[in-house]
């Protein structure tokens, strides 16, 4: 328990040292800041020596009371009022625009590094989780960092400032006050070390159930479809129950601020009153200089509660920063070299060489790869599930780099070349549908936002697309929403194709590509592939053989290896492996 509340402290303090970095980018604010918060400190503080002043010149006047002198003070009073509220305003505002430019800049830059993150640790992270770190504990940090500037520079000037105005009025009470101030120093630490741990498990616990329940709303139809939904609220209110505790546990702990500094405060206001007393019945102090004191007393153990309740605040503040810092402290992707050379006018000639490739070092998945692929020639791949047919696309696209071996495009290694270059180069159609929310125009050009609208109709016609995109309520301009949640699979299907007719690269891959349409348009997209793939490198996988009878070559994989390959007829004349598999698909079960 020990080790872990020391490994807390450590992580909240480093945190800090990282936020305070942030912060200095905007250090002219925070010097304004500083300032505003000095002088509205000061002119309240100076209002009760005033109002001692006044209550003096009623209690005590030595030739009835001087109306003059009291209305000059009123005003002064007055002046005063408005100069601080004026101050405290100005350095509100300069609070806010510092906080929410810093939070600004942290979520950028967690989402510059998201982009950047490879897609081992993608595949890794719940969706859920990473939104969570951007967004909701991104709005804490920023809850707690605002509170933070708001109260605790004003909080530590005034009880400095009291303390200076306190000592000039009677050094001798001032004592009593500062001997009973560590105790609320003691609860703080106290509150402190409790709620950085709390806060912390209530950060991860909220991560959970945000991803949990992305997960399901994006699949709700598949749970309702396996009446998994019972299932779902049972893990729901599991997670939700240990966020319940571990709130609660946070909110226990932090609500034992205010009754504890409030103790404090009572112990303060009650010595400095009696002392007081004390001394105005010897006569070393007057009634308007005691009524200031106790002024001061109340001046001074407010920001006590305050600054207990900004340092609970800045825990939770700092456990959801510790988070966010810990995204953007994952190892990005390999940076490419500084003498990358950007492909240009590629012909397609792809080598594997001798390839190496697992994803977990465990279990080897790819080894000893090797693959010569002509200038516009068609390659099929083939082969049982997790035979490592996706991986190779993973691999040509370089969303994994290779463990071993190389991969080369007209004769240059991928790895010396740039990422955005290399997969301009390639035109890519997933079984796996992705739309963005916009217009069904805005999806299409999404690899060419300035292609104009006959373009994109013809991109569309060439993808047999342009029927029911003319009978959506606004044609072209038609709003789908996020993913294409209002259309079928088949229609979001031919979108993301017509997105790649558009571009039309020199290398293409289809994974998949016609899996969720129906058998008429498969053949009239079949005839589209098969002229989009004139004079292109095409990499096909299928698992319906069917697709795939006009490939140049056929590779069948298997383990990671290549079994078998040449072309339909040969390898059904082989009656190998593929063989197998293609006739496997017209036998008749009983």
């Amino acid at each position: 328990m020990a080790g872990k509340k020391k490994l807390d402290k450590a992580t909240s303090k480093a945190t800090l040292k990282r936020i305070l970095t942030y912060i200095q980018r905007y250090r002219a604010g925070v010097a304004a800041s500083i300032l505003l918060a000095t002088i509205t400190v000061a002119l309240t503080l100076y209002v009760p020596v005033l109002i001692g002043q006044a209550v003096d010149l009623i209690i005590e006047p030595p030739g009835g009371i001087n109306h003059a002198a009291l209305l000059g003070i009123l005003k002064k009073i007055g002046v005063i009022v408005l100069a601080t509220a004026a101050s405290q305003w100005l350095m509100n505002h300069i609070n806010n625009v510092i906080t929410y430019k810093v939070v600004k800049d942290i979520r950028t830059r967690a989402f510059n590094h998201l982009e950047v993150l490879p897609l081992s640790y993608l595949d890794a992270h719940p969706a859920g989780d990473l939104v969570s770190r951007i967004i909701a504990d991104i709005d804490q940090f920023s809850e707690g960092l605002l509170m933070g500037f708001t109260q605790l520079f004003t909080g530590v000037m005034t009880i400095v400032g009291t303390l200076l105005f306190m000592l000039s009025i009677n050094p001798l009470i001032t004592v009593v006050v500062v001997v009973i101030t560590p105790v609320s120093f003691l609860v703080a630490s106290f509150i402190a070390g409790k709620t950085f741990a709390m806060f912390q498990k209530q950060s991860e616990a909220r991560g959970e159930l945000t991803s949990l329940i992305d997960e399901n709303l994006g699949n709700l139809k598949v749970v309702q479809a396996f009446g998994q939904q019972k299932e779902g609220q049972k893990k729901f209110e599991e997670i939700n129950g240990r966020l319940a505790a571990y709130s609660l546990r946070a909110t226990f702990f932090s609500s034992i601020t205010n009754p504890a500094t409030r103790f404090v405060n009572g112990l303060v206001y009650a010595g400095v009153g009696t002392a007081g007393a004390y001394g105005v019945i010897r006569g070393f102090l007057s009634v308007g200089q005691l009524t200031s004191f106790l002024n001061y007393a109340n001046q001074y153990t407010k920001p006590f509660n305050e600054i207990s309740g900004v340092v609970t605040e800045l825990q939770n503040a700092l456990a959801s920063a510790a988070r966010v810092f810990e995204l953007i402290d994952q190892v990005p992707i390999r940076q490419e070299a500084e003498d990358a050379a950007v492909l240009k006018d590629v012909q397609g000639k792809v080598e594997l060489d001798h390839v190496d490739f697992s994803y977990v070092p465990e279990v080897k998945l790819i080894e000893d790869f090797s693959l010569k692929v002509k200038p516009g020639q068609r390659v099929a791949l083939v082969g049982p599930t997790g035979c490592g047919k996706t991986t190779v696309i993973n691999l040509l696209m370089r969303f994994y780099d290779v463990n071993g071996g190389g991969i080369f495009v007209d004769g240059r290694d991928i790895r010396k070349v740039t990422r955005k270059s290399l997969r301009e180069s390639y035109g890519m159609v997933l079984q796996e549908t992705w739309l963005k929310s916009g217009t069904i125009r805005e999806n299409i050009a999404y690899g060419r936002p300035g292609a104009s609208l006959e373009e994109v109709t013809a991109a569309a016609k060439e993808a047999h697309a342009h029927s029911f995109i003319k009978r959506m309520p606004q044609g072209y301009d038609t709003v789908i929403s996020e993913d294409g949640g209002n259309l079928s699979q088949g229609q979001k299907q031919l979108l993301c194709i017509a997105r790649v007719m558009l571009c039309l690269p020199p290398m293409l891959i289809l994974d998949e590509a016609t899996s969720s349409i129906d058998t008429r348009t498969e053949i009239r997209i079949q005839k589209a592939f098969s002229k989009m793939m004139e004079g292109r490198t095409s990499f096909i996988v299928a698992h319906r053989l069917s697709t795939i009878r006009e490939a140049d070559v056929i590779l069948v994989m298997k383990d990671g290896h290549i079994i078998e390959q040449g072309t339909h007829e040969r390898l059904l004349e082989q009656g190998g492996f593929y063989a197998e598999l293609y006739n496997s698909q017209f036998a008749v079960t009983t």
